[in-house]
């Protein structure tokens, strides 16, 4: 089987780096894959360097040489599926009619309604099969007009790591300037007003009168870094708010901490929260959107209201508190990533689907 994976995105994201993790194991399954990416694209180069097949464009005005590039690709018939990652490449996908020539395959990975137009719906009449990251995002996408019946969940998913040594733990601490008697939490995400940090800075100031040695480091970058330094200033924490900027090796931020906080405010999964429970992190994050379907509260995490600092904090304390449970609820956390969430799982449901809709 040969599918043709679309994202014409140029951030790296959440969405990229599932798109990366399912072209590697469609490719250890014994599918040669193809991606098509605009230019300038941080999964294109990537995939790239790993040595996959990238075919480039320019997303241009409408999508347009995007379609054109769609049609010429498929012209040989060589491609058995077309899977396209997020709403440009839909767009895409679409004008080029890609839906006639081999069953178009959507991923959906954010709770926002549909578009309540004629045209944006008819994209997702033309799919053969949506794939929702989450129960909840399933729901939302069939609330506002996806047809119901073509929506699969398929989990996204991280690979699992080996438990970090001393050694490990050691060294990344050291990268970020984090001496063993500190305590270090962490938030990776996009600097953005719906990712939350900004309740977490306000945390540390309230953690930090019990625990003084607390310090917080924000993985990512983003337009609201100049705000969230204000925040921090204004909280009194900034010298310990570590902006480490975009991450690339991104192991080099969870072997450091000892917390993990995921404070997204309308989050689809939650890519990076499963990554630092595969870690054995014991995480906070809140309740509300697909948070539930990750963190059994008390067991493998805890969730708090959104927007509270207060209870972000006293969640923090109860954890350093208590180091036994804290290893308790990280393992679990671990456990939990491993049956449900591995990047295995989320390939093997996806291939599972391609076949579905090739026999229909």
């Amino acid at each position: 089987m040969i599918p043709l994976l679309v994202d014409l995105e140029t951030e790296w994201r959440g969405g990229q780096n599932q798109f990366l993790l399912l072209l590697t194991g469609l490719y250890e399954h014994g599918h040669a894959a193809e991606l098509l990416v605009s230019e300038g694209s941080v999964l294109g180069h990537r995939a790239a360097k790993a040595g996959f097949c990238v075919h480039h464009v320019s997303r241009g005005m409408l999508r347009l040489p995007a379609a054109k590039k769609i049609r010429k690709l498929m012209s040989d018939g060589r491609f058995d599926v077309v899977h396209v990652n997020e709403s440009h490449a839909l767009t895409a996908a679409w004008l080029a009619r890609a839906h006639k020539r081999a069953p178009l395959i959507i991923s959906r990975r954010v709770g926002y309604p549909l578009a309540n137009r004629k045209l944006a719906r008819a994209r997702y009449f033309a799919a053969r099969r949506i794939i929702a990251n989450s129960h909840w995002v399933a729901e939302r996408a069939a609330e506002s007009g996806a047809p119901k019946e073509k929506i699969t969940v398929v989990y996204e998913g991280v690979r699992i790591p080996p438990i970090p040594t001393a050694e490990d733990r050691e060294r990344a601490r050291a990268r970020w300037g984090v001496s063993a008697e500190q305590i270090l939490t962490g938030c990776v995400g996009v600097l953005s007003p719906d990712k939350g940090q900004e309740w977490v800075i306000r945390a540390l100031r309230e953690l930090q009168r019990e625990f003084p040695a607390c310090r917080l480091v924000l993985a990512g970058e983003g337009p609201d870094r100049a705000r969230l330094e204000g925040v921090a200033r204004e909280a009194g924490v900034l010298n310990s708010v570590l902006f480490a900027g975009f991450v690339k090796d991104m192991e080099a931020i969870y072997q450091a901490l000892d917390l993990f906080v995921f404070p997204a405010l309308y989050e689809g999964l939650g890519t990076s929260l499963l990554a630092a429970m595969s870690f054995g992190i014991p995480s906070i994050t809140y309740f509300g959107c697909a948070l539930g379907e990750i963190v059994e509260n008390g067991v493998s995490g805890i969730q708090v209201e959104a927007r509270k600092p207060e209870e972000i904090a006293a969640a923090a304390a109860k954890i350093l508190r208590d180091p036994k449970w804290a290893a308790a609820l990280g393992g679990a956390g671990r456990k939990r990533i491993e049956g449900k969430f591995s990047a295995e799982a989320m390939v093997e449901g996806t291939i599972k689907i391609y076949h579905e809709a090739l026999a229909e």
